[in-house]
């Protein structure tokens, strides 16, 4: 480069030009003064910004960068326009000239600052869409597995997309939220389309919470869109477990009341309930009948708990609560039956004592009293438990039953007749020494004490007799099995014998 021009006077106007020159960045003041160091020196600042500053980050130069790029360029300007008064430019000749030179070129970091801006608007814009990528691959990666594992992913991608949509409305990330969740709506909510209402459940739960974290707003139709679906996954899930006897389905048929006790679902509720309710009632004459009275127990208190705000529904879920009582109440009969049949004797009585004590004023209540009595002495001996008694009552042949024991008896008999009866204890009575019973003149009830007793008639036949004592201190119970025949009278006696209790 040639030596710089002499020096001449000073010229403010060509300092105030030299000056605006540097401005630019560029450092055209010093190199129209043909400074090439100080020229290289602004080239060097600038190419270290553009370093620093490239590619256009999202969040733009940081307010360190910009002080101290610019208190560069001050300085450099005002450098420049120290010399520039008593050096002559190279060009232009005119001072104002390099004013208007000078002017015209600070557009060079106007027009930078204008296109990093614009850059950086799209670096912002790249970050969301990568953002809302991100998002739409947490929801890709959920779908298809069980719910109750994917659940946090569906919700940092709803709240990626609540962020976009709230932080950044203007940008072209937000634009594609709408139909992102549509997409998460669906995927959310496959197992319903898919038909798998109990799996469906827990996701269109979730779905219905939704607007608690995006805007209704910003939803539009999907805020409602899980309803109809939700209430038709509880209904069908129910039903199902219902028809199929299996736990859950009261939990579902509650929430359908509640939630939505004005659906079509919610009215389907009670012929369901009903059907389920005869479906037993039905399998209390099959094969099982203490099976179905336990499932009517439990079906009717189940009934009775769901919740009817619907007055149609209420009226209907009451009637098929009272039916299914009513029902096991009644099916206590048939299965004390069943168990007697069984040989299941202890479960027989305690049927049979149910039944009667709930009704009273049944018809099959008398005969379940006897059953009661002769499951009872059945289990002292089996062979009085072959056949069902009967109501049948009398007969031909007079039995005595005395009481020679100082215990109040209840005397219990099965056979072609059944029936019950309690004896007074002897006050003068005692007990036998059991040696005693061993000798041949042994004769209970032959002494000359008024023995409490009672005499009944009895067909011919086999009948067993049950003689059970009562009180804190009564000694055992003791059986006895007779063989009735015409043109006899019999005698039975109770009495004790130390140690070994009770024997007839």
């Amino acid at each position: 480069m040639p030596s710089a021009p002499p020096p001449g006077p000073a010229d403010g106007w060509r300092a105030v030009g030299v000056g605006l020159l540097n401005l630019s960045g560029l450092g055209l003041g010093y190199a129209l003064m043909r400074r090439p160091l100080l020229t290289l020196l602004c080239w060097a600042g600038t190419g270290l910004l553009l370093f620093s500053v490239l590619p256009a980050d999202p969040d733009g130069v940081s307010g360190t960068t910009l002080t101290v790029y610019g208190l560069f360029l001050l300085i450099t300007a005002a450098h420049g326009a120290f010399l520039g008064l008593r050096n002559r430019l190279v060009w232009p000749a005119k001072s104002p000239l390099a004013i208007a030179l000078g002017v015209l070129l600070l557009g060079v970091p106007v027009a930078s600052g204008l296109l990093y801006e614009t850059a950086r608007k799209e670096a912002v814009e790249e970050m969301l869409l990568d953002r809302l990528e991100k998002a739409d691959e947490l929801v890709d990666k959920a779908s298809g597995e069980s719910f109750s594992t994917t659940q946090s992913e569906y919700r940092r991608a709803l709240s990626a997309y609540d962020d976009l949509s709230t932080d950044h409305p203007d940008s072209r990330a937000a634009e594609k939220v709408p139909d992102r969740l549509k997409n998460f709506y669906t995927t959310v909510g496959a197992p319903y389309e898919e038909q798998e209402y109990c799996e469906a459940v827990a996701p269109l739960e979730y779905l219905r919470t939704v607007p608690q974290t995006v805007s209704k707003q910003d939803l539009g139709s999907l805020a409602a869109w899980p309803d109809d679906r939700l209430a038709t996954s509880l209904y069908e899930c129910a039903s199902d477990s219902l028809a199929g006897n299996t736990a859950g389905w009261q939990d579902q048929f509650s929430d359908l009341l509640t939630t939505f006790p004005d659906s079509d679902q919610a009215a389907k509720v009670g012929p369901d309930v009903k059907a389920a309710v005869d479906k037993a009632v039905k399998a209390v004459g099959g094969d099982d009948p203490c099976t179905a009275v336990d499932q009517l127990e439990t079906l009717g208190s189940q009934v009775k708990a769901l919740p009817g705000e619907k007055a149609g529904v209420a009226d209907a879920l009451s009637a098929a609560s009272g039916k299914a009582e009513d029902a096991a109440s009644a099916g206590v009969y048939t299965c004390g039956v069943d168990q007697y049949k069984d040989g299941d004797f202890a479960e027989a009585v305690t049927s049979m004592n149910d039944f009667v004590d709930a009704n009273k004023n049944h018809k099959n209540a008398p005969r379940a009293k006897k059953i009661a009595i002769a499951a009872e002495i059945a289990q002292e001996v089996p062979e009085a438990g072959k056949k069902l008694p009967t109501t049948r009552t009398g007969g031909s042949i007079s039995v005595t039953v005395k009481n020679d024991s100082p215990d109040e008896i209840q005397v219990m008999y099965t056979g072609p007749v059944t029936g019950t009866f309690t004896l007074k204890g002897c006050s003068t009575c005692t007990s036998y020494d059991w040696s005693s019973t061993l000798v041949s003149s042994f004769k209970p009830c032959s002494g000359n004490d008024k023995y409490p007793q009672r005499t009944i008639s009895l067909p011919v036949g086999t009948t067993y007799f049950l003689h059970k004592p009562k009180g804190d201190n009564a000694s055992s119970a003791a059986s006895d099995t007779a063989k009735l025949e015409s043109g006899y009278i019999y005698t039975e006696c109770a009495y004790v014998t130390s140690g070994y209790g009770l024997n007839s």
